[in-house]
């Protein structure tokens, strides 16, 4: 029956009207369906029993609120991707100075669980070598990279105290190679990550570092309420900067180099090259001031040119409490964006890359202003978690004070997980797959279980990890793993490309963590795959016609 042959009729005219409603009622039940459906399962696998042990006290020591990282990584090259989780330490209360944070108590140990076959994990931090983790330190954050070039991933762990070089030994086993390798650091390190900014072929190692503090100093800033101080209540201090010499042992060049020129309060670190000038430029999260945007001069120096190019302050020219970073382009126009994560009473910065080393704001366009204001994010990355070639945005999050709800209660200490799907640059809240209100902190972002889909790990303060396991569906992906011959043998710092999309491999960002290695695209309903590879040495590589949905590796010829 054609409608407008029988408008007159009222009958026919009725039950026009009843389909049409039946077909507006079943549309709604599937823009409803697809609103919350979620893309996670929250699963703890078996054998996952870490707890993050942040050890508060009465008298509200700062680095109570700031552990601890996550990192995905494969340490036995068995194909599959174990967990590391770095621990906060034991505080005396009333704090004692000098710090002694104990740790011979395994609660308070750092934890790495091997997967195995059927998905399960198993703590093998005695037998790896990374039991006990120093007395005087209180964790922080890790990073991952492959920094001698044998091919297995090595660990460097930061504190509050001494920070931790763990070389892979490829046995299954770690060993503290801390002080031959001149990485210790000292102060209160946050986020850490490996890239390669001469593009000599090894990774150097960047840190950033929050402020100077110790618990003689640690001050009480409320007034009826006991509270944590801001970071303006103490002095500022400067990133550190090592370069691999090559023989196992790393120079600290921060000062030649132009990185301690700039004091702040550095916690999260991620890497690209926003420019296209062929190096890896360094963007740091500061907390309560300026952003920093540290450009690659190509000569082992880099300026700082956060607020000349317009990647430094908040749209209204404030300064941001930030927290965690993602470095990559989220609106496949080719250049790497920068999400900052903040905390409440602003929202998370969105600097759009516009070329030509400017960047602009476009929390409201992207609508992630209107998901933020009265949250606080720390763990951040941008993945396509439905696989449609568009970068999706998670967000751990939960407030820095656990007694804000006495100081404002229109805050929440415990609070949601975010995630938003990426429509053409806008993004969408939708349902995260968990209910749970949590004080979340670090996010690791990659493929658990090899399915082509991209999961989550986050730390929560207190509580054991949060597992988010994708539940897959019908799009098309291909994961790629770069090895590099001319480049360093991951391809950090490689920009790659796939039917459109650009993503700039590395393990670092988010908040003091570090994430898997390989590079993931969501395909959508192609069928076959065009990639091209600039790898860090500069050569040029493509592949066409390359099979979807498909773990590929992608090995950088020897000659250009």
């Amino acid at each position: 029956m054609r409608v407008e042959e029988n408008c007159g009729n009222s009958r026919n005219n009725s039950l026009v009207k009843r389909v049409v409603r039946v077909c507006l009622a079943s549309c709604l039940l599937v823009l409803v369906a697809a609103v919350t459906d979620s893309v996670f399962d929250l699963k703890p696998p078996l054998g996952l029993d870490f707890v993050l042990q942040n050890s508060p006290t009465p008298q509200k020591c700062l680095i109570e609120t700031m552990p601890g990282g996550v990192a995905l990584l494969d340490y036995n090259n068995d194909g599959l991707l174990d967990i590391f989780l770095v621990n906060g330490g034991h505080i005396s209360s009333p704090a004692k100075y000098p710090d002694n944070f104990d740790r011979h108590d395994p609660r308070y140990w750092n934890r790495l669980y091997r997967q195995n076959k059927d998905g399960s994990f198993t703590d093998v931090t005695e037998q790896a070598g990374l039991a006990g983790a120093g007395d005087g330190n209180y964790g922080m954050g890790v990073a991952v990279g492959d920094y001698d070039n044998d091919g297995y991933p090595d660990l460097y762990v930061t504190s509050y105290g001494k920070n931790i070089l763990y070389h892979n030994n490829g046995d299954g086993t770690f060993t503290d190679v801390t002080t031959k390798a001149g990485v210790a650091a000292g102060g209160w390190s946050v986020s850490a990550g490996f890239f390669d900014y001469d593009n000599d072929g090894r990774l150097d190692l960047f840190v950033t570092r929050y402020m100077e503090w110790d618990t003689r100093h640690n001050k009480d800033c409320g007034g009826n309420f006991h509270t944590y101080c801001p970071p303006g209540e103490f002095p500022r201090t400067t990133n550190i900067l090592y370069h691999n010499r090559g023989d196992g042992t790393f120079e600290d060049v921060s000062q030649s180099s132009g990185i301690a020129a700039k004091k702040g309060h550095g916690l999260g670190v991620a890497f690209a090259d926003y420019d296209g000038d062929g190096f890896t430029d360094i963007y740091v999260a500061n907390d309560g001031m300026q952003q920093y945007l540290f450009h690659n001069n190509g000569n082992g120096t880099f300026t700082e040119v956060g607020l000349e190019e317009g990647a430094g302050l908040s749209v209204d020219g404030g300064p941001l409490s930030g927290m965690g970073v993602v470095f990559q382009d989220y609106d496949n126009d080719g250049l790497p964006d920068i999400i900052v994560t903040t905390l409440p009473r602003q929202t998370y910065g969105v600097f759009h890359n516009d070329g030509h080393s400017v960047f602009s704001d476009r929390g409201l366009q992207t609508g992630i202003r209107m998901m933020s204001g009265v949250t606080s994010g720390w763990g951040v990355g941008l993945e396509d978690f439905d696989n449609d070639g568009q970068k999706d945005l998670f967000i751990t999050q939960g407030h820095v004070l656990d007694n804000v709800e006495q100081i404002d209660p229109s805050l929440k200490y415990l609070e949601p997980t975010l995630l938003a799907i990426n429509h053409g640059g806008r993004f969408e809240r939708v349902d995260s797959g968990s209910n749970d209100l949590v004080a979340g902190r670090g996010a690791a972002f990659g493929d658990l279980n090899n399915d082509g889909w991209m999961d989550v790990v986050t730390s929560v303060l207190g509580q054991h990890p949060q597992v988010f396991l994708n539940r897959g569906g019908n799009a098309h992906w291909l994961t790629i793993t770069l090895r590099g011959t001319r480049s360093n043998r991951d391809g950090l710092g490689a920009r790659v490309k796939v039917n459109g999309q650009t993503r700039f491999a590395t393990t670092a960002g988010s908040y003091e963590s570090a994430s898997d290695k390989r590079v993931h695209f969501g395909l959508g309903d192609a069928k076959k795959a065009n990639v091209e590879v600039l790898w860090p040495s500069g050569t040029r590589q493509t592949l066409n016609d390359i099979r979807v949905d498909q773990n590929l590796e992608i090995r950088e010829p020897e000659r250009p």
